[in-house]
């Protein structure tokens, strides 16, 4: 009885780690669990995860939480072994594989009960003093200065942000109270409700629709850190518009979009990186960009497309290959603008001969290092060209 008492109490907490990293278990799902698990009995490890599994797991996006989380909280305390070390004899070791996608989130979840009363007494204070400040600290931070909790809590940040759903006109018509055009068709219809007596004219106007994003990020070495936190934004962006179009390139292009719909962003991060073959490699920005508009431009920059380039210009090659390649991206898009977190920098200048080259044909040159960059982006988005970010600026200096 004592043993079962303590096994109820395992699965209580393990139920109660389930649902702070992101799974929803009620009390009920507990009451189903011990249930189970004394109806089957545990004569193997495997049976116990799957009989857990059976009853807390009802998305599939959710397999890989649970499987990380039983696995570091039976592993840590070493329940399940003592109990069926005498039935069977213990598994020789096993080489320690690179953590799955969500990992890191899990364990979180599972040990951060342990110390939060100590924490408690020491945060009441600290907490009410230091979160304003400790907010605009990190919000000017630079991502690749950040240690693993402060890039943690720039994902969550990154995660709030909205994105404004700047709409543009298209060539299409719909119904309009105040349109130009009359809808026979719906006039038409409209009148025989009333037996023909009443003739109630409808109209047609211009339809309003959110314009494609589509992002081509850079995934050589200097630009790794960056990357992956902007994908983080992309990813929050993908979920709340379908029009969002994502290409990652370094010394060639891949599509990730589909790995970005993904509903754990750790899952989707993961998805993408399995689809890269050159991550954290070179940069050939200039073959990147025919790729792209021999294979892709005619199919996602439609409507209005808003282009978002996100690369430090630092390309071997700035010959006149890379200023066509450019030019015919500009023209293709409505509007082309340039992330660049070199600009990070006070004494940035437009030296290098990939920069130079890049720099006619865009619309907008930003930085993109932090928080603040990013929610500025966010609000220009929604918006037309800032002057402050007009790459003339930089032309002039380097004339």
């Amino acid at each position: 009885m004592k043993e079962q008492g303590t096994l109820a109490d395992n699965i209580l907490y393990f139920a109660r780690a389930l649902r702070a990293a992101g799974i929803p278990v009620g009390p009920g799902s507990v009451l189903d669990a011990v249930e189970a698990v004394d109806a089957a009995g545990i004569s193997t490890r495997e049976d116990f995860y799957w009989t857990l599994h059976a009853v807390f797991v009802k998305r599939h996006e959710h397999s890989v939480l649970f499987d990380q989380a039983f696995r570091m909280f039976f592993r840590k305390r070493a329940y399940l072994e003592k109990l069926i070390a005498a039935m069977l004899p213990q598994a020789p070791p096993q080489a320690e594989k690179p953590a799955p996608p969500g990992a890191q989130r899990v364990q979180e979840a599972l040990f951060e009960g342990l110390k939060q009363k100590e924490r408690e007494a020491d945060e009441v204070e600290s907490d009410m003093r230091l979160t304003v400040s400790d907010r605009d600290v990190l919000q000017r931070k630079d991502f690749a200065q950040m240690s693993a909790a402060e890039i943690a809590a720039a994902k969550d940040a990154i995660a709030r942000l909205v994105l404004p759903l700047n709409q543009v006109r298209t060539r299409r018509l719909a119904p309009h109270p105040r349109g130009h055009i009359v809808d026979m068709r719906r006039t038409l219809r409209s009148s025989l409700k009333a037996g023909g007596a009443v003739i109630d004219l409808k109209y047609l106007g211009p339809k309003l629709k959110e314009p494609p994003i589509v992002a081509l990020l850079d995934i050589s070495g200097s630009m790794s850190q960056y990357t992956r936190l902007f994908l983080h934004f992309l990813h929050a962006v993908t979920d709340a518009r379908k029009r969002v179009t994502t290409l990652l390139f370094g010394t060639r292009l891949t599509n990730v979009t589909r790995a970005l719909r993904e509903r754990d962003p750790d899952e989707a991060l993961a998805a993408c990186s399995s689809h890269v073959l050159d991550w954290s490699g070179g940069t050939r920005i200039a073959s990147s960009l025919h790729a792209f508009n021999k294979y892709w431009a005619r199919r996602v920059l439609t409507q209005g497309a808003v282009v978002l380039l996100i690369t430090d210009g630092l390309e071997r090659d700035g010959d006149d290959t890379l200023a066509f390649e450019m030019d015919r991206l500009h023209r293709s898009c409505r509007r082309l603008i340039w992330l660049n977190p070199l600009l990070r920098f006070e004494g940035f200048e437009a030296r290098a001969r990939g920069v130079r080259t890049m720099l006619p044909y865009v619309d907008e040159l930003r930085p993109i290092h932090n928080l603040e960059s990013m929610s500025e982006l966010v609000r220009a988005l929604s918006g037309s060209a800032s002057k402050d970010y007009d790459p003339k600026h930089w032309l002039k200096q380097v004339a």
